[in-house]
C-alpha cells in the first residue's frame, strides 16, 4: 500500500489504499441512507469490482472514496472530512474522468483535483415498511428470459444493454400494454447483509407517461425489496417535480441533496468526454446503470 502525507489546516493526514470492510462499513453507517450504496458495495459479489481509499488523521479514519470497476468515466463516491477527501483523490484514488457523487461541502475538495461540470443537485429519497404507502397495479416481476425486451424499453431512454444476470440477481418489474413492455423499474444493488438496496433504471415509454406506470413499478420493487431489506433508496433529480411527487405517494421521503456529477482529472490528456458519451451520461443520470 502506498502512503502519503500532507499538511495543511490540519495535522497531517494519511491517506491509503484499504479492503479492510469492518472499518469502511462502521464509517458508512454514519450516514447509512447516502452512503447506501457504497455499503452495498461491500458484500462479496461487489467488493471484488472496487477500490477504496481511506485517509487517517492518526488512527482516526476521516474519509473514504469509492471507486468502481468499469469502463471510464465510471462512479465515484467520496465521503468524509474535506480535507481527507482532497488526500485521498491526489494520492491514492485518481481516475482520469469519473461520475462523482458527494455532499455540497465536499465539491470544492473534488475540485482541487478534477474539472467539474455543471449539473442539478440530486435527491436522496428513502423509504422503510412503516412508511411506505402499496400502488395497487397490473405489475408483474420480470424474468431473465425477458432481457430483450427489458433492453429495447432502456434503449429509448439509457442507451444502456444490461445482461439476463442483471434481472436474475436483482429484482425488476414492468407493465405491458399489448404484450409490451412500456415500463419498468429494477435494483441497482441489493445488500442481504445490510438490509438495504437500491432502486434505479426507472423507465415509461413516452406515449404512456402521466399515467402512474412508473409509480406502479417503482412501487411492486420496493414492496418486493422491504421483505428482506430495512430501508430502500433511490436518487432523482431535484428539478423533476413530477418523478418527486411520485415517489412520495409511495412513502419515499427526503434525506439529502447532493451533487452527482462528471468530473475530469486536471491535467489529464483526455479534452473531454466525447459528445456522443456526454449525451448518454447525461440521459441517465436519475439512475445510472452500474
Amino acid at each position: 500500500m502506498a502512503t502519503v502525507a500532507i499538511r495543511g489546516q490540519r495535522d497531517a493526514t494519511v491517506a491509503r489504499t484499504t479492503t479492510d470492510r469492518s472499518l469502511l462499513r462502521g464509517f458508512l453507517e454514519r450516514d447509512r441512507l447516502f452512503a447506501a450504496y457504497a455499503i452495498c458495495d461491500l458484500d462479496e459479489r461487489e467488493f471484488g469490482k472496487t477500490r477504496w481509499g481511506g485517509a487517517f488523521d492518526g488512527d482516526e479514519l476521516v474519509a473514504v472514496a469509492l471507486e468502481y470497476a468499469g469502463l471510464s468515466p465510471q462512479p465515484l463516491f467520496v465521503m468524509g472530512r474535506t480535507d481527507g477527501i482532497a488526500t485521498i483523490l491526489r494520492d491514492v484514488i485518481k481516475p482520469r474522468a469519473a461520475y462523482v457523487a458527494t455532499l455540497g461541502a465536499g465539491l470544492p475538495a473534488v475540485a482541487t483535483q478534477y474539472r467539474v461540470d455543471p449539473g442539478p443537485l440530486m435527491v436522496r429519497m428513502w423509504v422503510d415498511r412503516s412508511t411506505f404507502r402499496p400502488y395497487p397495479a397490473d405489475v408483474r416481476r420480470l424474468l431473465p428470459v425477458e432481457v430483450s425486451d427489458l433492453n429495447r424499453l432502456y434503449q429509448l431512454g439509457f442507451a444502456s444493454w444490461l445482461p439476463s444476470s442483471t434481472i436474475a440477481d436483482g429484482v425488476y418489474y414492468g407493465m405491458r400494454v399489448g404484450g409490451r413492455l412500456v415500463s419498468a423499474a429494477g435494483t441497482h444493488v441489493i445488500s442481504q447483509d445490510a438490509r438495504l438496496a437500491v432502486v434505479g433504471n426507472v423507465l415509461t415509454q413516452t406515449d404512456y407517461r402521466g399515467r402512474g406506470f412508473a409509480t406502479a413499478t417503482t412501487g411492486a420493487v420496493t414492496a418486493d425489496l422491504l421483505r428482506t431489506c430495512d430501508q430502500v433508496v433511490l436518487n432523482v433529480r431535484s428539478d423533476n417535480p413530477p418523478a418527486l411527487q411520485a415517489y412520495r405517494r409511495l412513502g419515499y421521503q427526503e434525506h439529502v441533496r447532493f451533487e452527482e456529477r462528471l468530473v475530469h482529472r486536471l491535467g489529464s490528456p483526455w479534452p473531454g468526454i466525447p459528445g456522443p458519451l456526454r449525451r448518454f451520461l447525461s440521459s441517465t443520470k436519475e439512475n445510472p446503470p452500474r
